[in-house]
């Protein structure tokens, strides 16, 4: 079965010079890249404007030719709408009229609509998040509160998942929700194994607790990235701190103090992120019962587990298991 068809649009090629060339990039890496291996076929990518050059005069003298217009959006079944520019943000210009449009029109059609960064301020100007919560950068979210009062802004997370409307915060967060509708379209298995090969977190800390977890450090740093390897395959073991710090060849002082440095927190803590998400993983892709679930990940009993699903994800193993269908 198909990805599906991703159409991104680019909202400062609609009359405005400048344009974030990292916060494009972001969903054209991870929707616009094959990956028969992992889905065949992937997603079907489409790049969409006025069909004028974008990005002369900003981004290093750089410029992409969009290929597909703003018609195009209404067949598409995922927009990714990136950031607006400054001006309508800062300066109060308004979001350009064919985009406010071809957005309703996108989102009447069935498209999930999706908003990078402040984006936001393009589907909020359609409506489109109206008594829905949303995110956006924090610098610009009391801008957002402001200007669209029926709006439910939260500042405090990486992106908002409302079903057939999500918002990012900015920048990497982009990256974090639309791995997260890999999540979402493919199952877990894609998803973590695309975040492997992009040297990336597949989920990471955030208020967002029921969608984000902590990450396995990306880098050897200090000779940590083999031992929490070695940890994360053997997570179903009674490990303890002690049998972490032999394995990295130092002390267990000097084992806490470097892994807390590198990823916030402490061994104990991080087991526990890591059964949890292996936990969650098992939930998602397989049928096996809960007792089993909290067996392969460390966590001992069900009771445990449903303890601390219930305090670190906010919701129930049988509730998660439901939230992410099996493919």
């Amino acid at each position: 079965m198909s990805a599906g068809s991703v159409a991104v649009v680019t909202p400062s090629d609609i009359g405005f010079p400048s344009w974030d060339l990292y916060e494009l990039s972001i969903p054209c890496t991870v929707f616009g890249k094959p990956q028969p291996d992992l889905a065949d076929p992937w997603y079907d990518l489409r790049l969409c404007g006025t069909g004028a050059s974008v990005g002369e005069g900003g981004a290093g003298g750089l410029a992409v030719r969009t290929s597909h217009g703003l018609a195009d959006l209404a067949g598409a079944d995922t927009v990714v709408v990136t950031s607006v520019p400054d001006a309508c943000v800062e300066e109060d210009a308004p979001v350009p009229p064919e985009l406010v449009t071809a957005l309703r029109e996108a989102y009447d059609a069935g498209a999930r609509m999706v908003s990078l960064c402040t984006g936001a301020f393009a589907l909020a100007e359609a409506g489109l998040l109206d008594g829905r919560r949303a995110t956006a950068h924090w610098m610009h979210t009391a801008q957002l509160a402001e200007r669209y009062p029926k709006v439910e802004v939260d500042d405090s997370v990486l992106y908002v998942d409302d079903g057939d409307v999500l918002t990012s915060a900015g920048l990497t967060a982009g990256l974090d929700l639309c791995l997260h509708l890999v999540r979402r379209d493919l199952g877990a298995r894609v998803a973590n194994q695309l975040a492997r090969r992009m040297v990336v977190p597949a989920h990471r800390p955030g208020g967002q607790a029921q969608f984000i977890e902590s990450p396995v450090p990306a880098s050897d740093d200090e000779g940590l990235g083999p031992v929490l390897e070695w940890a994360r395959e053997r997570l179903s073991d009674p490990l303890t701190v002690e049998d972490l710090a032999r394995r990295a060849a130092m002390s267990p002082r000097t084992f806490y103090r470097r892994l807390h440095a590198a990823t916030g927190t402490t061994p104990l803590q991080w087991l526990l992120q890591q059964r949890l998400g292996q936990a969650r993983t098992l939930l998602e892709a397989t049928a096996l019962p809960v007792e089993k679930v909290a067996e392969l990940s460390g966590l001992g009993t069900a009771n445990n587990l449903r303890h601390h699903f219930l305090r670190h994800i906010g919701v129930a193993p049988g509730e998660y298991r439901r939230a992410f269908p099996r493919r």
